[in-house]
């Protein structure tokens, strides 16, 4: 009885664990989105710079990960040679770059509530860019699903009362620079065994995405912040907005590491839900039901596609412990014929 309840109370408490970590990330997720939203929007804090925010978060992220790897020493840093770096991490760091860019570059022309619609197009992105890089099988119902959630999407941004064309690029193109990192990411580190946690990560990539954001700012926010000679740096909005996009990474990596990426696709999906009823109810961001019939059928593909690749997960696992299971029962098989044998060895002697 007491060791039926203590494995009882085993499962509830990682259960309720596992809640926790969805319920961290989802809020810190939720707070960056709004945050970033606020500081964009010309309507609420007015500061219609991304690139700059950018920056900010990257130079923030830069200096907080370089005092937990190499002052505090909290994680360990990966060993990773100047042909890795400029091979892998630089073209990465490209990418993440021009993808945090351009969707931040999103909200100052879109709402919430769209931008959560149109990034339901991430699934069949990277199973796109997926099969064009043979990372992916070409699966002829797969494709199908993903068309369903091309065709909801395309329905809920008919259905958009406030459409804006540039808005719309700008979320597209940072879907596509975004699926394309995380293909990279297998194809270049992880085929590789190099696996970074959100830190070290942010330890190698984030200064490179410093660097590459620089280029552009210099010519195109630059000159325009030099002539805003009223702005006022506002150190208690910028400095919490970037602990909360630092703070973001760090429950990635609790959520991941604890349960899995499938949860955090899952979650990311209620996230989405909770970010639209935000958004129209307190942001009051207009959200037609032509919008919601369009993202309801998006919904049903995404989740069709996390139910898929669950199975998948399930089948390999199970395939994972049944070739477990065979070898186990070789080597012992093994064990008993040599023994037998030994035994045969010693009776003739």
């Amino acid at each position: 009885m007491g060791k039926g309840g203590s494995l009882s109370e085993s499962i509830v408490k990682k259960v309720l664990l596992s809640y926790l970590y969805v319920g961290i990330w989802i809020f810190l997720s939720f707070t960056v989105i709004v945050y970033n939203k606020y500081i964009l929007d010309k309507k609420m804090y007015n500061w219609p710079y991304p690139i700059s925010l950018t920056m900010i978060h990257m130079s923030f992220c830069s200096a907080l990960a370089f005092l937990l790897v190499r002052v505090f020493r909290l994680v360990e840093p990966i060993s990773i040679t100047r042909e890795l770096y400029l091979s892998s991490v630089v073209p990465i760091g490209l990418l993440y770059s021009l993808s945090l860019w351009f969707s931040n570059s999103a909200y100052i022309y879109l709402s919430v509530s769209f931008i959560q619609m149109l990034k339901a197009l991430m699934p069949v992105a990277v199973y796109s860019i997926g099969v064009t890089f043979r990372k992916e099988t070409f699966k002829s119902d797969t494709m199908i699903n993903m068309v369903s959630i091309s065709i909801g999407v395309a329905i809920a941004a008919y259905g958009e009362a406030r459409f804006n064309g540039t808005g719309v690029s700008l979320q597209l193109a940072a879907v596509a620079f975004e699926a394309t990192r995380l293909v990279l990411i297998q194809i270049l580190l992880n085929s590789k065994g190099i696996t970074m946690n959100p830190i070290t990560s942010l330890y190698y990539v984030a200064p490179c995405c410093l660097v590459f954001l620089f280029v552009p700012w210099v010519f195109v926010e630059f000159p325009v912040l030099r002539q805003a000679s009223t702005f006022h740096f506002d150190y208690v909005i910028f400095g919490t907005n970037s602990l909360c996009a630092f703070a973001l990474n760090l429950a990635v990596f609790l959520l991941v590491g604890k349960t899995s990426a499938l949860t955090m696709n899952v979650a990311g999906v209620v996230k989405d839900w909770l970010l639209i009823a935000f958004s129209w109810s307190i942001i009051r961001d207009t959200v037609t039901p032509i919008n919601l019939i369009g993202y309801g059928l998006a919904f049903l593909g995404v989740a069709y596609y996390n139910h898929s690749k669950l199975q998948a997960l399930k089948a390999k696992e199970a395939q994972k412990k049944s070739a477990q299971a065979d070898e186990e029962s070789g080597l012992l098989m093994e064990e008993r014929e040599g023994d037998g044998l030994g035994r045969k060895n010693d009776s003739q002697a």
